[in-house]
């Protein structure tokens, strides 16, 4: 969207050059177009052979330079050459420097207070301050100021600088680079991802076989309780059917058996040898009674 609005802002330059037929008047357009507020690409503007015929004009040849400063340079190479080049207007000197904190935000490490006064020829950290205001104003950066730390610090800046001749060969490189790293930490990335899907493979099946071994304890220790308490039972029961026949037996024929006990029992004391005080009479009396227990 930067890009498109940049473009159209520059189709009435390209426009006048087919009418800019002298020198003069193909600087007067390159003056005009670098000061316009709504211009940032000037490829263009810059590849038109009117513009390009300055490269023959001594006089004038200084604004073709002037002018690929604009399109890939900074104000850093500008202020290098700033003995041989027009001079700035103010309207000039804001834009190129708005488009050298383009170039600038490439390099975190550049975007200190400091460093930003002395790439972009500012006198003063609040000079770096309103730069920056006024670049995100112009939807050139998404920056912040940190005051505190006397940074700048850029999220984004606008795809909005022309490239340098000579320059794409080396971005080819700095994208195969970029390409093999990203092919690395993907290949990483892969094997990461692999290991963690392997133990958590090995921590399910070492859970699901200890799940398995507790019920199989569980179910072996039911079985055994089952066990013990049918042997218990079978002892109980036992016991219980032991008592039964006793019964049983005892109120058919045992109570005889219990009678005969009592009479034995009887009988032994009977047998017991008579008291010294006892008459001869008890004695006889006393054995006519065992003569009866017996026949009973």
């Amino acid at each position: 969207m930067e890009q498109t609005k940049a473009l159209n802002a520059l189709e009435p330059f390209l426009a006048l050059t087919k009418s800019a037929t002298s020198a003069r008047a193909a600087a007067n357009l390159i003056t005009q177009a670098t000061s316009n507020p709504n211009t940032y690409v000037f490829t263009e503007l810059l590849q038109t052979p009117q513009i390009q015929a300055l490269s023959q004009s001594s006089e004038h040849a200084s604004y073709l330079k002037l002018l690929e400063i604009f399109s890939y340079g900074t104000y850093a190479s500008y202020h290098t050459l700033s003995t041989t080049l027009p001079p700035l207007n103010d309207a000039q000197a804001l834009k190129l420097r708005q488009l050298s904190l383009l170039t600038i935000a490439k390099s975190p490490h550049n975007l200190t207070y400091e460093a930003l006064q002395h790439g972009l020829g500012l006198h003063n950290p609040r000079a770096v301050e309103d730069l920056v205001i006024s670049a995100v104003y112009a939807g050139l950066v998404d920056a912040q100021l940190d005051p505190r730390n006397a940074r700048v610090h850029i999220s984004s800046v606008s795809p909005l600088r022309d490239l340098e001749p000579g320059a794409v060969p080396s971005m080819l490189n700095a994208l195969r680079e970029w390409s093999a790293r990203c092919s690395t930490t993907l290949v990483d990335l892969d094997e990461q991802i692999a290991s963690i899907k392997a133990a958590a493979a090995k921590r399910h099946n070492n859970k699901k076989a200890w799940t398995e071994q507790l019920a199989k304890l569980v179910e072996e220790e039911r079985v055994s309780d089952q066990g013990v308490h049918t042997q218990r039972h079978g002892a109980m029961l036992n016991r219980a059917l032991a008592r039964m026949q006793g019964q049983r037996f005892g109120k058919r024929g045992s109570g005889s058996l219990d009678a005969g006990a009592e009479d034995d029992e009887a009988m032994d004391v009977d047998e017991d040898e008579p008291d010294d005080g006892e008459s001869t009479n008890g004695a006889g009396n006393s054995g006519k009674k065992r003569a009866s227990r017996r026949k009973l």
